[in-house]
């Protein structure tokens, strides 16, 4: 346990990890870490078990998989090529990277390298999962894009989080600089930053205490340790292979918050390039989709901002928060997905009851009386499938993944816990192309779980053209 002399972070401490105990036994949640850093002081608290079939604790410096939150590691490295004159945010990936193509011929020629590392490039490749390893993966997943991947969107035109758009940043990176995402990866960012117990292998993992994920058995609701471990190594820029502790992330949220110096002194980012990350890229103007910047995804608190990136791996999820108006870094991981509940309890408690900042509701009151015609149809994304109907008065949702070839099959459905279908789900205007999952108090969706409403655009001739869900755009079929 790291302490320093404080009553209200000494308070914090104990209000969480009484929070902790009580949802994770109450959820089944094996194992929780979390590690929040203020003004100059640290805490970081375990709970649980690490990995259920050895019954190992979860301990303060157990390692888990980032997951997404890697991407604002990703972006990171892009800035770094940026200051150092090997990219142009403002050029085309094709200058760097002649080899990018998409299915339609010419649509990859327009995407610029921002647009990679701010989710508005448009490519379709949200859940592609080419089972390559090694150096080359990421090499093998660029050359797969060619036949695989479509788009959904004219880059700049909307915005859809985007996996592609990170793993291709991910072999820019790699031709650029001649060096291997991974090993780039440890010499730019996690030396530096003072990562010290960071990684990319499992075969690294398997030396320390590592956290790995759990679902919950159909049957019994009990949790059950994934059969997968990592996705493939084509999704490492993504977030598929780093490996750290909460320490280590706390430092380098601490990074970001001192523009772009490490808690050890060095330099990793320029303060002009850490600033660029953190101001606004595109901005949906919708509830449910926060504006984004280069890496962070902006959430706003009332007037004040949360930096954010969530990481869902195998059976787990993670969360890396920075508050940079109030100096403050929260970071967690639990091993069953339920646990970004959690994360989001815990981020709202430190907002109201530590900072004392006000968080106003961010959906007021609800309009029962909504045309539902417009929104009804299939709309589709690489290899989902989601069918909206009214039912009682309520838009249905069914969502389908069709898996392109047995391999894309194996791999989703272990990283989803054995299933290619999701039960249907009721939603309820809010407003007009507005909605929210039927059931749930309106103040559920405050904080983070505003992913959890679903919103419709481009409405033409009375049909919408898209729909977004969890900050991921589908289009009419």
């Amino acid at each position: 346990m790291v302490r320093m002399n404080s009553n209200a972070l000494h308070t914090t401490e104990t209000r969480i990890r009484e929070q902790v105990s009580a949802y994770c036994e109450s959820n089944s949640i094996p194992g929780f870490v979390a590690g929040v850093y203020h003004a100059g002081e640290q805490i970081v608290l375990a709970h649980g078990i690490a990995n259920i079939a050895t019954g190992a604790p979860i301990l303060e410096d157990t390692g888990f998989l980032f997951g997404s939150v890697t991407k604002v590691l990703t972006t990171t490295l892009v800035l770094q090529q940026v200051e150092r004159g090997l990219l142009d945010l403002d050029a085309p990936v094709v200058k760097y990277l002649p080899e990018f193509a998409l299915t339609e011929p010419g649509a990859a020629d327009k995407i610029l390298v921002r647009h990679l590392i701010s989710h508005t490039n448009g490519i379709d490749a949200d859940l592609f999962f080419p089972d390559a390893k090694g150096r080359d993966a990421l090499k093998a997943y660029v050359r797969r894009l060619a036949t695989s991947c479509g788009t959904l969107f004219d880059p700049g035109e909307q915005l859809s989080y985007s996996n592609g758009g990170m793993i291709v940043a991910g072999r820019l990176l790699e031709v650029v600089t001649g060096t291997p995402f991974s090993d780039l990866l440890e010499r730019d960012v996690y030396a530096p930053v003072g990562m010290t117990t960071s990684g990319t292998s499992a075969e690294r993992a398997i030396l320390r205490s590592t956290a790995v994920g759990h679902f919950p058995n159909p049957q019994t609701m009990a949790a059950e340790t994934t059969g997968m471990f990592m996705l493939p190594d084509t999704w490492g820029p993504a977030g598929g292979t780093p490996i750290g502790t909460v320490t280590d992330l706390l430092a380098f949220g601490r990074t970001h918050l001192a523009g772009g110096v490490s808690p050890c002194g060095t330099r990793v980012l320029s303060t002009e390039s850490t600033t660029l990350m953190q101001q606004v890229c595109h901005d949906m103007a919708t509830p449910n989709v926060p504006p984004m910047g280069l890496g962070w995804v902006r959430y706003p608190f009332g007037d004040t901002t949360v930096l954010a990136m969530s990481g869902a791996s195998p059976g787990g999820v993670s969360i890396l928060c920075v508050v940079p108006e109030h100096d403050l870094v929260f970071t967690a991981y639990g091993n069953t997905g339920g646990a970004i509940v959690l994360h989001d309890q815990i981020l709202q408690g430190l907002l109201r009851e530590h900072l004392g900042v006000r968080i106003p509701s961010l959906i007021t009151e609800s309009e029962p009386d909504v045309d539902l015609t417009p929104y009804v149809g299939t709309y589709r994304s690489d290899q989902l499938r989601i069918d909206v109907t009214v039912v009682d008065g309520q838009l249905e949702e069914r969502m389908t993944y069709e898996p392109a070839d047995e391999s894309q099959r194996r791999i989703f459905t272990a990283f989803a816990g054995g299933t290619t279908s999701a039960p249907p789900q009721r939603y309820v205007p809010i407003r007009p192309g507005l909605f929210a999952p039927a059931g749930y108090p309106l103040g559920t969706f405050d904080g983070y779980l505003r992913l959890l409403l679903v919103s419709y655009h481009d409405i033409r001739g009375g049909r919408a053209g898209f729909r977004n869900g969890g900050g991921r755009l589908t289009r009419r079929a």
